[in-house]
């Protein structure tokens, strides 16, 4: 279990990290990004373990980076194009 953990958390940061390299101006601070994907991996790969039980590597870690992926996807905020509007009502 710590390894899964342990590589679920790396995995989790990496994830966030490209994140950051390559949507940096749709996302909050580094730390917090950085943050927010090693910890979801972990608790991806926590709540995958309870699930399938020991024996499950792979899937546990793939169920980690969804988990980390889904709450990196909730820190984007939208592009920052200005929809033209008429002023006629």
């Amino acid at each position: 279990m710590f390894l899964e953990a342990l590589g679920s958390a790396l995995l989790g940061l990496a994830l966030a990290w490209a994140a950051v390299h390559r949507l940096s101006g749709r996302l909050p601070a580094r730390g917090r990004v950085l943050a927010t994907g090693s910890l979801g991996a972990v608790f991806g790969a926590l709540v995958t373990h309870g699930a399938l039980g020991p024996g499950h590597f792979l899937a546990t870690v793939a169920g980690a980076v969804a988990v980390a992926a889904v709450l990196l996807s909730l820190l984007l905020r939208p592009a920052s194009r200005r929809l033209r509007r008429s002023a006629t009502v």
